[in-house]
């Protein structure tokens, strides 16, 4: 396993309801390792674990078995995953159930407002996320106004907003029109031409052939 690597995957396991009546077991022996700026799409139809893969990814699921690294910190470890969640960034399917606020501004703001940032730094963070997404003129509406391919730029500029060294997107434009799908794709590959590391996870051939 690649020794430096931004996210380091050794044996993974991971079992839903592991304790319980009726295991499921939905990773088994997973070894992977994410370099520092890759573009890595992961392929897998529907109930392949590609979804419970992204979640140990940023501690959002912690291993049954075996361990996942970012930048050196073990997902197990609950000190660390404030700091692997602002790392490891993850935009899921449907953005309606990330969004917390009613403002797009103040929903970009949480993440990096948690961190205890200074006002200046707080708003200099908002304003370049808004900026790199294109949604600098939406910054006052609600975001449940928004269509579904501007809810897609704004569940990205909140992750952005955190500074993360790695964004993952779990089927994020499976809900979109091709012309949302397209604009999301192009921005995406924009953020990887500009270092950020991505992971994309889809059942799409066409998304992983670009």
């Amino acid at each position: 396993m690649a020794e430096g690597a931004l996210i380091r995957v050794e044996g993974l396991h991971y079992t839903y309801d592991a304790e319980g009546q009726s295991p499921i077991v939905a990773l088994r022996g997973i070894d992977l390792a994410v370099r520092r700026g890759e573009y890595l799409v992961l392929l897998g139809h529907n109930g392949s674990g590609k979804s419970t893969l992204a979640r140990c990814l940023n501690g959002l699921l912690r291993p049954t078995a075996g361990d996942v690294w970012v930048e050196g910190m073990n997902t197990r470890e609950e000190r660390t995953l404030v700091a692997v969640r602002a790392a490891v960034g993850m935009v899921f399917q449907n953005p309606d159930n990330q969004f917390i606020s009613t403002v797009v501004e103040e929903e970009v703001a949480f993440g990096p407002e948690n961190l205890g940032l200074p006002p200046d730094d707080l708003r200099a963070r908002v304003d370049a996320a808004l900026a790199q997404v294109g949604l600098a003129g939406e910054r006052h509406r609600d975001p449940r106004t928004l269509s579904a391919g501007l809810k897609a730029r704004l569940a990205i500029a909140s992750i952005l907003a955190m500074r993360p060294h790695c964004l993952v997107l779990d089927e994020s434009t499976v809900l979109l029109d091709p012309a949302a799908r397209q604009g999301i794709l192009d921005l995406v590959a924009r953020l990887h031409a500009e270092g950020l590391t991505i992971i994309a996870i889809t059942h799409n051939m066409s998304e992983a052939l670009r």
